[in-house]
């Protein structure tokens, strides 16, 4: 099938396919006489997994390495594990870092009248950083930051 035929039947865009095939998610691929990509049914089931893997918010290289694992059947479920607990982490101290910015806001929100009056604590608490330190993502281990 032609690259917008694979595209509606594996629900990744014809530009994101392309980017997968130039960072070597997904195998080169075949071409018609006139230069036309061709996709095979294979290469519409690893779009899905991409995609899928994707939504779950893993990187390209998290995804290469699942892939190779996914292709690989002598491999030990404890690999696949392990990877996804190292993103369930990344993905828990993302979500606390983002209760926290939440926090602070609803904070200064609340602090705020929003009213005809200039002094505004949400500005002035942007302006002298006087606002509660919110914890980093820890950075990813053995990842690129591509997402």
């Amino acid at each position: 099938m032609n690259i917008g035929e694979a595209a509606a039947a594996s629900g990744v865009s014809a530009k994101m396919m392309r980017h997968y095939e130039s960072v070597a998610l997904l195998p080169p691929a075949g071409r018609t006489e006139s230069g036309y990509r061709q996709y095979t049914d294979k290469d519409i089931h690893t779009l899905r997994f991409i995609r899928r893997a994707r939504d779950l918010g893993f990187s390209i290289d998290e995804i290469r390495g699942l892939l190779s694992l996914w292709q690989d059947r002598g491999r030990s479920s404890r690999q696949v594990k392990a990877l996804a607990l190292v993103h369930l982490e990344d993905l828990q101290a993302k979500i606390e870092e983002i209760q926290a910015m939440k926090t602070t806001l609803e904070h200064l929100v609340h602090c705020c009248h929003g009213d005809e009056r200039p002094d505004c604590p949400i500005l002035e608490g942007l302006e002298s950083g006087a606002l509660p330190a919110t914890p980093r993502v820890r950075k990813p281990r053995g990842r690129e930051g591509h997402r």
